[in-house]
């Protein structure tokens, strides 16, 4: 199994292209704390990488699950898509983040951490 990573500071595309060889080939799952500015990724499940967020203190409603393309450039590389988005609560009632702003917000963060 691979070990899920927190990420805090910048982390390269060639590890994260690794990192996709795991599971998926060509994707690396994600989970982003929009409130503390970090992620998981790593985990074969969003699921996963969602409930070590929380057991480290994050909020669920600041979390969001996308799956990152190393491989691809530009908006291509990030896709929202997880079913953890799926929040009626919060007016999210798909597998993508529905709020513009929100996608906004993910795609700083996403950059902030990544090079």
């Amino acid at each position: 199994m691979n070990e899920i990573k927190i990420i805090t500071e910048k982390i390269s595309k060639e590890d994260l292209r690794g990192m996709s060889k795991i599971f998926f080939g060509d994707l690396v799952k994600a989970v982003v704390d929009c409130k503390k500015r970090i992620m998981a990724v790593g985990g074969e499940l969003h699921s996963d990488e969602e409930q070590l967020l929380i057991e480290r203190g994050s909020h669920q409603s600041d979390l969001w699950g996308i799956n990152l393309y190393p491989e691809k450039d530009g908006v291509e590389w990030i896709e929202f898509d997880s079913m953890i988005n799926i929040r009626p609560s919060q007016g999210n009632r798909s597998r993508g983040v529905e709020n513009l702003e929100d996608q906004d917000i993910i795609r700083g963060v996403v950059n902030e951490l990544t090079e």
